[in-house]
């Protein structure tokens, strides 16, 4: 025993009760957590481990077709030969590519972007070397690649538009997502290679239905990700097929009959609201944007003056020109001036200091209600519009469906303006003058209406109803459409005054007289300015619109329905700096009705408008062969010979400015 201490002994076994107790209790709280593990985590941890063993690949869903009114293809998906790689799969990558670039022309932008897609995306995920490939490359990759693991030829489909650009602005393409959108949705499909969503048009705003649910196949993986076996497969479901009011040949044929004007037709069903066709051209090919646009081609469609990207037919901004003076006529009756009330025309309006003209330089003598709309007096319609104010007019051109947006599946639809004293005191702090109500009752001015507008409004004066235009075709048919609200006698007073404009001898638009035997067609022309004449032109003699840049001529419009007799198909068409409505839209509108009656003899039609533009074409071809030959002998010639100064343009024409003198409508 020593002392001053304990005993060895008991020190020893002090220590070795501490030890063991507090291995004890590790041992305890090691069981117990083991066992709160196995009995009420284990599932999770078993999911946990199937997760790493047990992969699930997408298998992306076709995309829904979009159709006609009849079933007939507008958007559908044709097969698309691919080539993919899995980088998890890849030993060395430099060599894969290498051989790759033996059968398939790839470039230093291919190869930079695949390893990119490689670098940003899991291992497992295919990355797409090419696509779009024809069946003698893709032929040649399952026989020359077959023994590279990791690269797999995959047969897939990609969206087709079966009649392109007569169809652009309406459809719209498909493009990849965006990092922002994929940030916003989280849909894994939004990421898989090669995947397309909407991106304008239709295809952007029903893009959820069209786009379909995505199927899975799940396999068994290594560590490294190489698959071991498929464990069973989950279908894709294709998205839904969506069917239009549109009319596929009707469509077509309104494009080919445009020609390469800048312009838009529309034509709407006066019973149902069906848009049966809603073209703008110029256009685009939506199967090259659905790919990749290259910088040239963008740059060469920004630079168009004729606007390709714009859909004119919804988005597009003009004045209404003479088709307006329906509205300023209704209003008139509303307000109770009488059919035969009228005023001697000399060509010229004085009021104050300013000079309002009649676009006939000489006049039209005396002319009432019922004449008025058929020689398109401006005259009359400065004289009454003056005894009965902005506001009748502006509220008569919202009941025609003016200046509102409609329920359309496009997006950036634009109002338009229907202008009044309350929208003047907003906009610019002032009160409504009166000269800006004679500019208005002629579709001039502050007005901004667009194609669609322009052919709901006809529609309505055509059936008397609140017609409200649609583009899809729904499992029931709409139901009847509310009245107008307007006095029946009133509204035969404008028909009978479009039916004289076309086919009565004073009328503005026998152009557009039909061929078609009990089909006779009701419209009215329009020409809209978008320049002010300056009195020191007046003086010396206003420029003809072809002797202007095509910017500064002025707009062409007509607006139709037709048959006279029970109202069926209304018409709107827009030529941008087309002169005049009767000489150059009121024709097209008469086409283009004449193919829902007579397809045959509109077929005939179309063939002298395509030989003088293919005529046309083929001039503009040679004359740019000798502007670029022309151009280099400039550049050679010394700078002290040159005189490249452009000439100032002409002035824009305002809400308060005269209206000068204007081609025939």
């Amino acid at each position: 025993m020593t002392l001053g201490g304990p005993p060895r002994e008991a020190r020893f076994s002090r220590r070795a009760l501490l030890l063991g107790g507090g291995m004890g209790l590790v041992g305890t709280a090691l069981t117990a957590r083991m066992a709160w593990l196995s009995l009420f985590e284990g599932d999770r941890y078993a999911k946990a481990a199937d997760g790493n063993r047990i992969k699930q690949r997408l298998i992306p869903p076709r995309r829904g077709w979009i159709v006609d009114r009849n079933g007939k293809p507008l958007a559908q998906n044709r097969p698309d030969y691919r080539l993919e790689l899995i980088p998890a799969d890849i030993e060395d990558l430099d060599d894969v590519l290498a051989r790759v670039a033996r059968v398939l022309p790839l470039g230093l932008e291919d190869e930079l972007r695949i390893r990119a897609d490689i670098s940003i995306q899991p291992g497992w995920m295919p990355v797409e070397v090419a696509r779009d490939l024809d069946w003698p490359a893709y032929a040649a990759l399952n026989v020359q690649m077959a023994d590279v693991p990791g690269l797999q030829p995959v047969r897939a489909f990609s969206r087709h538009y079966p009649h392109g650009e007569h169809f652009a602005h309406l459809l719209g393409y498909v493009g990849p997502p965006s990092p922002e959108q994929y940030q916003e949705q989280r849909d894994p499909l939004l990421i898989y290679p090669g995947f397309r969503i909407g991106k304008d048009g239709i295809e952007r705003h029903e893009d959820k239905a069209l786009r379909g649910t995505a199927g899975a196949r799940l396999e068994e993986v290594t560590a490294r990700g190489r698959v071991v076996r498929e464990l069973g497969t989950r279908p894709d479901r294709p998205g839904e097929t969506l069917r239009l009011t549109i009319d596929r040949d009707l469509q077509s044929y309104a494009a080919r009959r445009l020609g390469d004007n800048s312009a838009s037709v529309i034509v709407i069903d006066c019973r149902t609201g069906d848009l049966l066709t809603m073209v703008s051209m110029p256009a685009y090919d939506p199967n090259v944007f659905s790919t990749r646009v290259s910088t040239s081609l963008w740059k060469a469609l920004q630079a168009d003056d004729h606007s390709p990207l714009l859909n004119k037919s919804a988005m597009g901004g003009y004045p209404p020109g003479s088709t307006f003076k329906m509205v300023t006529t209704l209003a008139a009756l509303a307000e109770g001036i009488t059919p035969d009330q009228g005023v001697r025309c000399t060509g010229r309006y004085p009021m104050g200091s300013n000079t309002w003209h009649c676009h006939a330089r000489r006049g039209h003598g005396f002319v009432d209600m019922t004449t008025a709309l058929p020689k398109s007096c401006d005259t009359w319609f400065y004289h009454y519009s003056r005894q009965i104010g902005i506001a009748p007019i502006a509220a008569m051109a919202r009941r025609l469906g003016l200046g509102q947006k409609y329920a359309l599946p496009l997006a950036g639809q634009a109002s338009g303006l229907v202008p009044d004293n309350d929208w003047k005191q907003r906009r610019y702090g002032k009160s409504w003058a009166v000269s800006e109500t004679l500019n208005c009752s002629i579709g001039q001015g502050y007005l901004v209406t667009n194609p669609l507008q322009l052919a709901v409004m006809t529609a309505r004066i055509a059936s008397g109803r609140m017609v409200m235009p649609r583009l899809i075709v729904g499992d029931d048919e709409p139901p009847p459409f509310a009245a107008l609200g307007i006095p029946e006698e009133h509204l035969a007073v404008a028909r009978q005054g479009m039916f004289d404009v076309v086919n009565a001898g004073i009328g503005t638009a026998r152009a557009a007289r039909s061929g078609v035997p009990g089909f006779d067609v009701c419209g009215k022309t329009g020409t809209a300015q978008v320049r002010r004449i300056t009195r020191a032109e007046r003086r010396s003699g206003v420029l003809r619109n072809e002797a202007l840049p095509w910017k500064f001529r002025d707009h062409a419009l007509f607006v139709a329905y037709a048959p006279a007799a029970e109202p069926r198909y209304a018409v709107s068409v827009i030529i941008e700096h087309g002169i005049a409505g009767g000489r150059y839209a009121a024709p097209i509108a008469r086409d283009v009705l004449t193919f829902l009656e007579d397809p045959e003899k509109a077929m005939k039609a179309l063939v002298p408008v395509e030989k003088a533009l293919a005529a046309k074409r083929e001039a503009a071809a040679r004359a740019e062969k000798l502007a670029a030959t022309a151009a280099e002998e400039a550049r050679l010639m010394p700078a002290w010979l040159r005189a490249d100064a452009p000439p100032p343009p002409p002035p824009i024409t305002t809400g308060a400015t005269p209206q000068p003198p204007r081609e025939q409508e």
